[in-house]
């Protein structure tokens, strides 16, 4: 079954990002159709060189980098998105793939269930 989680927050002020890593990585044990997809402020977790703590919060960005180690490769993130807030792909944390609104979209509706964040 795949699975499509979906990034849609920003990484600090509430937990739902670090949640949804959390169960990323806990489902990555059961399934290896496993995509993550991040839009609207949802890029901003991918951002290197977050400063949790500044806000009194926890830093988790750089465990994304652990995706690699549990062979999660399909990492797509809404170039539209990071259109608007002024970010390129170099300033991602790890390497994804940069989709239009419309593949990202065509490539969420594939999957079996989708979980948001």
């Amino acid at each position: 079954m795949s699975v499509g989680f979906v990034f849609r927050t920003v990484p600090h002020g509430q937990n739902s990002g670090r949640e949804g890593l959390d169960a990323v990585l806990a489902t990555s044990a059961y399934s290896e159709e496993l995509q993550l997809f991040f839009l609207g402020d949802g890029v901003w977790q991918l951002v290197k060189g977050q400063q949790g703590e500044a806000v009194l919060g926890r830093e988790y960005s750089a465990a994304f980098k652990m995706l690699s180690l549990y062979d999660l490769e399909e990492v797509f993130v809404c170039a539209e998105s990071m259109a608007e807030r002024g970010l390129t792909w170099d300033d991602l944390l790890i390497e994804a793939e940069l989709l239009p609104p419309q593949e990202l979209t065509a490539r969420l509706h594939r999957c079996q269930k989708i979980l948001s964040y």
